[in-house]
């Protein structure tokens, strides 16, 4: 197993500090701030730790409430919120130096059969015709800060192929739609929880930034601040995570120096396994730091 991939699932294997507490490290990835995917993938994780039978998670709601710091822990406190005949609730805390950093809700229920329907997998082309991203030429990265560098350098765990590749450095304006391919970069366990945590962490990758497409911003623009501000997954379907997933998202609305994003995670035989949505602030400032109504001018 590689190292980044033996990495994100020692992240997620959280360390027991008592029954319902739990510890997990954090990783720098080349973000300003703890990566969003790794607080969800870690709070999932320790939900999943606390059931007492096999019932699996179909939904999970949670806030961004501060920024985390790469350079520390965190401690995620769980809630047995609620056990009832088919479903279970629990409320993950997650903390760091003292405060509180996020908060989730997930669902759980047991397996039942019912009522079925979904859409169609958009027609896409399949991930092997699709050349991998390559990162920008080195002296194009010289020019950039060292976290961008590291990001747009890294080789991570997850592969990803965008079917409308984008320039993030030089973003042009496009309706806010995209589609991309992922997997994890190789076989894992066959273990459902640690495939829905691995989701959970993917979920947060692209989603957002699908909301500045119309606008021709980006996160690595030095004016542009971005956060998110929540997150919403919903289990479909199984799957594996180190199977070609399609993601395609969407962003129906941008305003109030806030973007809203939603997503429809497909396997590769057309299944929905998942969906998503997430609100971000999106805001765009002038050379004094002053937040600007138009984004598009202000770059």
């Amino acid at each position: 197993m590689t190292s980044t991939v033996s990495e994100l699932i020692e992240l997620l294997s959280l360390e027991r500090l008592e029954d319902d507490l739990f510890r997990g490290q954090s990783r720098d990835i080349g973000t300003k701030y703890v990566f969003g995917g790794q607080v969800l993938g870690q709070a999932l994780s320790a939900a999943q730790a606390t059931m007492p039978e096999p019932r699996p998670a179909h939904s999970l709601h949670a806030y961004f409430l501060r920024a985390g710091n790469v350079d520390a822990p965190i401690v995620y406190e769980v809630d047995r919120t609620r056990d009832g005949g088919s479903f279970s609730v629990r409320r993950v805390t997650a903390i760091q130096h003292g405060k509180v950093i996020f908060f989730c809700a997930a669902s759980f229920q047991e397996t039942e059969a019912g009522a079925e329907h979904q859409p169609p997998m958009p027609q896409v082309p399949a991930p092997e015709d699709i050349r991998p991203p390559e990162p920008p030429p080195p002296e194009v990265l010289a020019t950039l800060p060292s976290k961008v560098r590291r990001w747009l350098d890294r080789s991570g765990p997850f592969e990803f192929r965008q079917v409308h590749p984008r320039n993030d450095l030089e973003p042009a304006r496009q309706p806010p739609f995209n589609h991309v391919w992922f997997r994890l970069s190789e076989r894992v366990g066959d273990g459902a929880e640690l495939h829905r945590a691995l989701l959970a962490y993917a979920s947060d990758f692209h989603l957002l930034g699908t909301a500045t497409f119309p606008h021709g911003i980006s996160y690595y623009q030095p004016n542009v601040q971005m956060a998110s501000l929540d997150h919403a997954l919903w289990f479909h379907r199984p799957f594996r995570a180190d199977e070609w997933l399609l993601y395609a998202i969407d962003s129906p609305s941008a305003q109030g120096a806030r973007g809203l994003a939603r997503g429809q995670i497909f396997s590769r035989d057309g299944r929905l396994v998942a969906s998503t949505a997430q609100e971000g602030m999106i805001r765009v400032v002038d050379a004094h730091g002053r937040a600007s109504s138009t984004p598009g001018n202000a770059r």
